[in-house]
């Protein structure tokens, strides 16, 4: 395969990819993101009652169930994991990440949708300092779980100090969670070798949410 690359001047790992801005708003909208990155909204510094959260979801995370036990690392061998595995289903893996303090909710779902997004929300502003916060400020991306005007009024009325601030179009790598769920895709769902998900009636939380200073990683299964 070297040799066929090299004698063709092909060198298919060396490319570039873009997006095509579509959004006519994109440099107003990604700004007032990056301004409450920095603690600033509208022109004005946040107070230390108002919070900026960072949610998204993370769906179709496939649970395989290799066929034989993977084998741990021991010195001088690496991890083996089976080729050969079952589907278990597949889940949704839903987060909100509080930018300035490190905090990270979580939660697994069936899938997503409003619903789900709407229990996420609750999970947070369930908790002080949240919940007697002056303003808490959710970035996230127009996904169908929080598209629309209607997605904004139903979290205002829900909770009247939450405030939905959205990503411009195809800009979803503007919101900070995404650093997260890539940690997440490499260190909690790689190599993927889950047992079979069994989602209880209520779908419960965990019970607190997860510091960034823990030692160990949120368990998605």
């Amino acid at each position: 395969m070297r040799r066929w690359l090299r004698d063709d001047a092909l060198k298919p790992w060396q490319h570039r990819s873009w997006i095509f801005i579509r959004d006519p708003n994109f440099r107003a909208t990604a700004q007032r993101v990056l301004d409450l990155y920095a603690r600033i909204f509208d022109g004005t510094p946040l107070g230390e009652d108002e919070y900026v959260i960072s949610a998204d979801e993370k769906t179709s995370i496939q649970a395989r169930c290799r066929c034989h036990p993977t084998l741990a690392p021991g010195q001088a061998r690496s991890m083996r994991v089976n080729h050969t595995y079952g589907r278990c289903g597949a889940l949704a893996y839903l987060a909100a990440y509080d930018i300035h303090r490190a905090e990270v909710f979580g939660r697994r779902e069936q899938s997503t949708g409003i619903a789900p997004f709407m229990r996420l929300v609750e999970q947070v502003m369930g908790n002080e300092p949240y919940a007697g916060a002056k303003r808490v400020f959710f970035i996230v991306d127009s996904g169908s779980s929080h598209r629309g005007r209607s997605a904004i009024d139903r979290l205002a009325s829900r909770f009247p100090n939450a405030v939905m601030v959205r990503t411009p179009v195809h800009a979803s790598w503007l919101n900070q969670i995404e650093s997260f769920f890539s940690i997440v895709q490499r260190k909690v769902v790689s190599p993927n070798d889950q047992a079979p998900y069994r989602p209880s009636p209520r779908h419960s939380p965990p019970a607190r949410p997860v510091r960034s200073d823990e030692p160990r990683s949120q368990p998605l299964r």
